[in-house]
């Protein structure tokens, strides 16, 4: 049997293997594990795509109760048959040694221009349980919204961003009507509607 993760005798993981390792990473499980009703499942192939941890920021200006949010083209869009230009708040990925804190700073920078002075603790979000083990840890970053927006990101990376300055009324009207779909982007900002205020009185 192979090794599991430690502790947790729910699972029993017979193989693990990586038939693909390019710029992600698809793992391939044999397991079985316990039921409900007790007993055990067959056992069962899963292939997982792997494609390490990530980190968001949702850039916030509360004098003037906008946000910044971040479009770009998303292949995963493209392919499902939906608006490949999407709306999200700003997201990296975390690499070794480094905090979701840093990511986040360093992301607004690159995809914004946004300096994020405070940072607020959103959670930390499975986000394709099914078939990735990607977590994303999000926040809400204060920044001065003034000047802000225009064409940024990496050349080196293809990335081709607009950064848009909205206010945050208009973007929770547009989650509401389906124009903003991006988990990226949705749950942050439903969590900046709820918390607003309180954000407000702290950040001001």
């Amino acid at each position: 049997m192979a090794d599991q993760p430690p502790g947790d005798r729910r699972v029993e993981l017979i193989e693990k293997t990586t038939p693909y390792d390019g710029y992600f990473q698809v793992d391939r499980f044999t397991l079985k594990h316990s039921k409900f009703e007790g007993g055990w499942t067959p056992v069962l192939l899963r292939e997982l795509f792997e494609r390490g941890h990530t980190a968001v920021v949702l850039p916030y200006d509360p004098a003037a109760d906008k946000v910044v949010l971040v479009e770009q083209f998303r292949i995963g869009a493209y392919a499902a048959g939906l608006e490949p230009w999407m709306m999200e708040a700003v997201a990296g990925t975390i690499e070794d040694g480094e905090d979701a804190t840093e990511v986040v700073r360093r992301e607004a920078m690159e995809e914004a221009g946004c300096t994020v002075t405070e940072l607020a603790t959103i959670g930390t979000f499975v986000m394709t349980p099914g078939g990735s083990s990607e977590t994303t840890a999000m926040f809400c970053g204060r920044v001065d919204s003034q000047g802000l927006g225009g064409i940024h990101g990496l050349d080196h990376e293809g990335e081709d961003i607009r950064a848009v300055v909205v206010a945050l009324d208009d973007a929770l009207k547009s989650v509401a009507e389906g124009g903003i779909v991006s988990a990226y982007a949705v749950i942050p900002l439903l969590w900046l509607g709820a918390n607003r205020e309180d954000l407000r009185a702290r950040w001001r």
